[in-house]
């Protein structure tokens, strides 16, 4: 997998602006963009990611936000799923994010899906699961 460099990559300054970086992943074979977006608060509340691009995949809802334990808020998970050290911390840097996203992307986690048809389509039916995938992957190259 290669990650392509931001095309913007400025932190939040002393204004308090919201910047948005914006990354192309390359799996397997197609290209992804995405944009990460920093709160106004940002290092104590993570970024949000969301990915562009068609994608199908356990842990990216249908309008492509990711879900990974990095970018949930810092602290105690209300649902008692993840541990506070899972969890987003102001130690964590684009660079940690961008390995947990590859991470994600080459291991889905179907214990805790954000897309319920993906999970369910990964566990019950790979075959179909990859046919799809390789959907999104077609469409991706010809953008």
């Amino acid at each position: 997998m290669i990650v392509f460099p931001p095309t913007r990559h400025r932190l939040p300054t002393a204004d308090r602006r919201r910047h948005v970086t914006t990354f192309q992943l390359n799996s397997e074979g197609g290209f992804f963009r995405a944009h990460m977006g920093f709160p106004k608060d940002y290092p104590n509340n993570p970024p949000s990611v969301r990915f562009v691009s068609e994608m199908w995949h356990p842990n990216v809802y249908s309008d492509g936000k990711v879900c990974i334990s990095i970018l949930h808020s810092p602290g105690d998970d209300p649902m008692g799923y993840e541990q506070a050290n899972e969890r987003w911390s102001p130690v964590q840097t684009v660079e940690t994010i961008m390995l947990s996203i590859i991470s994600m992307l080459s291991s889905p986690n179907d214990e805790s899906p954000a897309n319920i048809d993906a999970a369910k389509q990964f566990r019950e039916d790979l075959p179909g699961f990859r046919k799809k995938v390789s959907q999104c992957v077609r469409k991706s190259q010809e953008m």
